[in-house]
């Protein structure tokens, strides 16, 4: 049996018999990773239960052999000790979208530093932020396009389309069908370039937020159809 530390974000948990259950996580040293957890779910592991939340970040030493079909884990606590997520309707309802965007769209069992950073840095952010949360989903989804290998790749200039097909910014506005708006293509570049602190400064209402979720899961579905199966979307342009 091989031994390892790691940190992961949870993504998504099943239960597993009376006790146990199977936690889907994206981790540092091995991309997405599934995890028997034994015993979990008794009145004596509950603090341990309580951190299998969506995108809790964990800190734990992982156990991995041939005979074993699936990862285990042991030593497990926090990795970020979270303020205000578990306790802010807003947030957490943010927190299932990410971790189903992920559970989703992450496939790949293999590290990839760049995705799994800018995960783990988004969950210290959510639960910093003060000013713009209702932004929050809209910024994820602009800038994890960086680590998925779409994000726009040639610099914008006002009133520009984004045509979704190769992810640049142009003049003309191509077919219907593969085209951002101006409108909705300058919010993708304001939430591109905005450090999330200020994310507060992006004045959106409520329909120009949906008007954009809604250009952005178009994007994605060009390049990863499987967004389409994410349901929390519909949670959020209900809230958002």
């Amino acid at each position: 049996m091989k031994s390892y530390k790691a940190r992961g974000i949870v993504l998504n948990t099943l239960k597993y018999g009376e006790k146990g259950l199977i936690v889907h996580m994206l981790t540092d040293t091995g991309g997405r990773q599934s995890y028997m957890v034994q015993g979990v779910r008794t009145a004596s592991r509950g603090s341990r239960m309580a951190l299998m939340q969506p995108m809790f970040a964990l800190e734990f030493e992982g156990f991995v052999s041939s005979r074993m079909s699936m990862h285990r884990m042991k030593d497990v606590h926090s990795g970020i000790v979270l303020q205000s997520i578990p306790f802010d309707v807003r947030k957490s309802t943010m927190a299932l979208f990410m971790a189903e965007t992920l559970y989703r769209l992450v496939k790949e069992s293999e590290p990839n530093g760049s995705l799994f950073d800018f995960v783990w840095g988004s969950v210290a952010a959510l639960d910093a932020v003060e000013e713009g949360v209702a932004n929050f989903h809209l910024w994820f989804l602009a800038n994890l396009s960086r680590p998925l290998g779409f994000s726009p790749d040639n610099d914008y200039s006002t009133g520009a389309w984004l045509d979704i097909r190769d992810g640049r910014f142009v003049g003309a506005e191509p077919p219907r069908e593969f085209s951002m708006s101006p409108e909705n293509a300058s919010i993708l570049h304001d939430m591109l370039e905005c450090d999330v602190r200020y994310l507060g400064e992006i004045g959106l209402n409520r329909t120009r937020r949906v008007a954009f979720l809604e250009s952005m899961i178009a994007y994605y579905a060009y390049h990863l159809e499987a967004i389409r199966a994410v349901e929390s979307i519909r949670v959020l342009q209900e809230v958002f």
